[in-house]
């Protein structure tokens, strides 16, 4: 695979290294890649959604690929004094969902594709409410993906995450039960890298088209662990 790295090389990727130094420690991570996958500069990077933990997971594979991204984040990670210094100083981008900012995140992310860097975008906007640890085919993705695609004419890369959720999934007590037992029941995580795809057609058509590629990647992980699907 050609494993393009953002302009950000270089520089302390402080999420990067916070997810490549903690993921090892709480599960088994593997990673592959489509033959055509790659990383153009300037694209953006859609990944399913499952867990709390999922991010971490992803972004420790991208690391270990020589990929920073920019990271499209909920805002209040940006209120965590220390980490907001380091999210603002390397270009992530808060998302203030439900508030009259919500648009400002698409600007943001327009800005970053133009500069050549990668934007990693969760595009269903939310967690399933299952409580159950199984895997499941990704949730409907909301149209700023397919609207930001049009808008710059960047490449989607999809990606798909399986065994987050053996990670942390469910209630409170559950994923706090989750956390503390990872170390010690180490649980497999696997993040597959699909081709780009250029999305064509309406906003619609275009999220579609989106959807399908993120949820082949996200098969192709599951296969690779063997997870139980959620009926």
């Amino acid at each position: 695979m050609e494993g393009v790295t953002s302009p950000t090389s270089g520089r302390d990727d402080v999420l990067g290294n916070i997810a490549s130094a903690l993921v090892p420690a709480v599960g088994r991570l593997t990673v592959s890649t489509d033959p055509r996958a790659r990383f153009a500069p300037g694209s953006i990077v859609v990944a399913n959604h499952t867990s709390l933990a999922d991010p971490a997971v992803v972004l420790a594979a991208l690391h270990r690929l020589g990929v920073e991204p920019v990271v499209a984040a909920t805002a209040g990670l940006w209120r965590v004094p220390w980490l907001g210094r380091a999210l603002a100083a390397e270009g992530h981008i808060p998302v203030h969902r439900g508030t009259a900012h919500a648009a400002d995140a698409l600007d943001l992310a327009a800005e970053a594709l133009a500069a050549g860097r990668l934007v990693l975008i969760y595009a269903e906007g939310g967690l399933p409410l299952r409580k159950d640890a199984g895997e499941a085919p990704p949730g409907p993705f909301r149209s700023g993906i397919a609207r930001l695609a049009r808008r710059t004419g960047a490449p989607v890369v999809p990606i798909g995450q399986a065994g987050a959720r053996r990670l942390v999934s469910g209630g409170t007590a559950k994923q706090l039960a989750g956390l503390v037992t990872a170390p010690l029941r180490r649980p497999g995580l696997h993040v597959h890298v699909g081709a780009p795809v250029l999305l064509s057609g309406d906003g619609p058509a275009g999220t579609a088209q989106a959807h399908s590629a993120v949820t082949a990647a996200w098969r192709a992980a599951v296969t690779s662990l063997g997870e139980p699907v959620a009926a």
